[in-house]
């Protein structure tokens, strides 16, 4: 993925929040399939009326295509893998793998999400304290683990799309108190979100623009 210096009208435009996992997982999947695409850096405060025109909603990712626009995360990584997906991150024809790569990212998205946002924001929830917020979030570091305990990645001895769509969040989690996260119990989610940060694809994603 690109902000092309030869970007023409019909170059898709990405509008993004560098440290969004959402935008983070988008960023990803176009840089893997090669679409050059212009990336619009949002800011949060000032989001830009073009920006708000195609997608009133206000949130990112947002990618405007020349015949529509897609604005939400998934939406935008699948579009990406149907443009090209040279390393078969969609695991096409194993039906049980691809079963497992939606219900993981369901999971994540709709369950450990809003667990990772009252840890991370805990002073909103005061109903409970952090640690009470990180041990919700800890359910989904065990199943994480657990799958990494026999293999290298979430799904398989390779990538997939389940990776890239859930690490970024297992990243935030991290991020809260790195601390307690290198020295948890969980060794195997611990190595593969090491190999995941210091990957090209994820280094190339967070490059600033």
């Amino acid at each position: 993925m690109t902000s092309a210096p030869h970007a023409t009208s019909t170059t898709p435009t990405l509008y993004s929040f560098r440290r969004c996992p959402y935008a983070m997982r988008a960023r990803m999947a176009l840089g893997y399939c090669g679409v050059t695409v212009n990336t619009v850096e949002v800011s949060l405060k000032a989001k830009p009326p073009e920006m708000l025109e195609h997608s009133p909603k206000g949130t990112v990712p947002v990618l405007v295509l020349q015949e529509n626009v897609l604005e939400q995360s998934l939406d935008i990584m699948r579009w990406a893998l149907a443009q090209h997906d040279p390393d078969d991150w969609s695991m096409i024809g194993n039906d049980e793998a691809q079963r497992l790569i939606a219900e993981l990212i369901e999971e994540n998205d709709s369950r450990f999400k809003p667990d990772l946002d009252r840890y991370k924001y805990s002073v909103r929830y005061p109903e409970h304290p952090q640690e009470a917020y990180r041990s919700q979030g800890e359910h989904f570091l065990r199943r994480l683990d657990d799958l990494l305990a026999s293999r290298a990645f979430l799904i398989a001895d390779r990538l997939t799309l389940a990776d890239i769509a859930i690490a970024p969040f297992i990243r935030q989690f991290c991020s809260v108190d790195a601390d307690w996260f290198w020295q948890s119990p969980y060794p195997h989610l611990q190595r593969w979100l090491g190999c995941f940060l210091d990957s090209e694809l994820f280094v190339a994603a967070m490059a600033k623009r």
